[in-house]
């Protein structure tokens, strides 16, 4: 059943949802605060890539998120729907989704956290990365590049469900985005080469392939130098995406605790929680509570039968570690962030 939203046609087709669908942004082109002209542009991209035959993913919330991203251009929006489902395919995601198994993780996170932890005081998941402790050279010798990237993909479509929709079950309104901590308390110049060379490789993931999903992205520990850098930088950028960013130094627990409530955030960080085995492995969220969880649409849904190497250890398939670092979830460069900033995961 498609969720009521008196405010926004749904279509009776694609849009059966099980959560609410308008959105507390009360912004143009948001979930439920839609023009006409907007509603007519959903059915003009829902129309040319059913004639181009395309079946899956044209729900309403889906196509007004790449619309977004495109600012409201069909032709555009088409074009990056038909590249993202023509990367699904090559990366055989659908499969992935359903089989992939991180048995490495525990071990890969000692040099680098990727974790979805608890919610921010608006309802969303609150996805954290380290970047401190990351080593290349060690975490090759667990895993491979290619099992981070797959990890990184699987965690972008478990965000996408089963986490939202229980994340906005529990708070009565459509959540789209997340809150995204990026620590980079031990990134110094003698890494960020190394470590930012590869962001750019998964910020393009988020930001080709999940469009319209940051919220809001706090970089703390910020070495110095960053917020200069950084002035400078969100010149570039859509002045709605530079709202979404903060960069903190050291002093930053205040305006963090002013966005995520204690009893959510990590003590690392200043708050108090402290989670049984960590709160990186926690996966603690409405997502696995009982009263908003739901099973994911994909988990009833077969896919086709193919191989997944779900051996730990490969041979890379980026640079190796002289020259780049595992894909932090969602961190753009100042080229990428011209789109949109994401920081993503395990996910904006």
């Amino acid at each position: 059943m498609a969720a009521a939203n008196p405010t926004m046609a749904l279509d009776p087709k694609y849009d059966h949802y099980d959560f609410p669908t308008t959105s507390p942004t009360k912004q143009s082109g948001h979930p439920g605060h839609t023009t006409p002209e907007q509603d007519a542009q959903v059915h003009q991209l829902r129309m040319k890539l059913e004639a181009a035959g395309y079946t899956e993913r044209l729900d309403t919330l889906t196509l007004l998120r790449f619309l977004r991203a495109r600012k409201f251009d069909v032709t555009l929006s088409e074009k990056m729907f038909v590249e993202c489902e023509q990367w699904r395919k090559d990366f055989n995601l659908d499969h992935l989704v359903r089989n992939f198994d991180y048995k490495e993780k525990a071990e890969v996170f000692k040099y680098y956290p990727q974790y979805y932890h608890k919610t921010d005081k608006d309802g969303r998941p609150v996805y954290i990365e380290q970047m401190g402790n990351i080593d290349l050279a060690a975490m090759y010798k667990i895993t491979s590049s290619e099992r981070m990237l797959q990890n990184l993909a699987v965690e972008y479509e478990k965000l996408a469900d089963p986490r939202l929709p229980a994340c906005s079950r529990k708070a009565g309104a459509l959540l789209e985005t997340c809150c995204t901590i990026m620590d980079l308390k031990g990134v110094g110049l003698g890494k960020v080469s190394s470590v930012y060379s590869y962001v750019k490789l998964a910020s393009g993931m988020s930001q080709n392939y999940y469009p319209e999903r940051l919220g809001k992205l706090y970089l703390i520990n910020a070495p110095w130098g960053f917020s200069t850098v950084f002035s400078v930088v969100k010149g570039w950028l859509d002045p709605v995406t530079v709202e979404k960013i903060h960069v903190l130094g050291s002093g930053y627990q205040k305006e963090l605790l002013d966005q995520v409530p204690a009893e959510n955030l990590p003590k690392i960080f200043g708050g108090s929680c402290d989670c049984p085995g960590g709160c990186a492995l926690s996966d603690e969220g409405p997502w696995t509570d009982s009263q908003w969880a739901k099973p994911a649409k994909w988990e009833s849904t077969p896919a086709k039968p193919e191989a997944i190497n779900n051996e730990a250890v490969n041979p890379p398939t980026i640079p190796d570690a002289g020259n780049a670092a595992p894909a932090p979830v969602a961190v753009p460069t100042a080229q990428d962030t011209a789109d949109e900033i994401k920081a993503a995961p395990a996910p904006q």
